[in-house]
């Protein structure tokens, strides 16, 4: 089914932004692991698995649509030095996909492309409710508890939050 080439464009560029995602969860996740901070590395490593999901839902769709996804037009992931910078980086990469994913549901109304827009309101649901949500909460607890404490917290392994 050949799809609309508006809703395509969008599609791209919002992969671009899923892998540039998980290439950025990534890394910061393996920068974690190595300063011993299991619980956090332990999370990233999920966000970065949920980015490629979001990548693989993506292209899926755009197969479907018949187009052919442009896997080397990805951004370049902006990896922090530190638990905050890393946080307020992630925190930027989630505002931009949420824009982008708004923009492309109205495109997707406007070409009456439903499928794809359901497609998208969930990648919408994981962006806002689960990543954004999360690190806000992460950057709201270093400012009450202190960063050293935060820190401390994040040492220990196989616990949610």
């Amino acid at each position: 089914m050949k799809g609309s080439a508006k809703v395509i464009t969008h599609l791209q560029a919002l992969l671009n932004n899923e892998l540039m995602a998980r290439d950025q969860y990534l890394a910061h996740a393996n920068i974690f692991k190595d300063w011993g901070l299991h619980h956090l590395h332990e999370r990233l490593r999920h966000e970065m698995e949920e980015e490629t999901e979001h990548a693989e839902a993506l292209m899926e769709r755009m197969l479907f649509l018949e187009t052919t996804p442009d896997m080397n037009g990805h951004l370049d992931a902006n990896v922090g030095t530190d638990v905050v910078s890393m946080f307020k980086n992630d925190l930027a990469v989630e505002y931009e996909v949420d824009k982008a994913l708004k923009e492309a549901i109205a495109v997707c109304e406007e070409e009456k492309d439903f499928v794809t827009r359901q497609v998208l309101v969930k990648l919408l649901d994981d962006t806002e409710m689960d990543h954004a949500y999360w690190l806000e909460q992460q950057l709201r607890l270093i400012d009450m508890v202190g960063l050293p404490n935060y820190i401390q917290a994040q040492m220990r392994k196989g616990s949610e939050g």
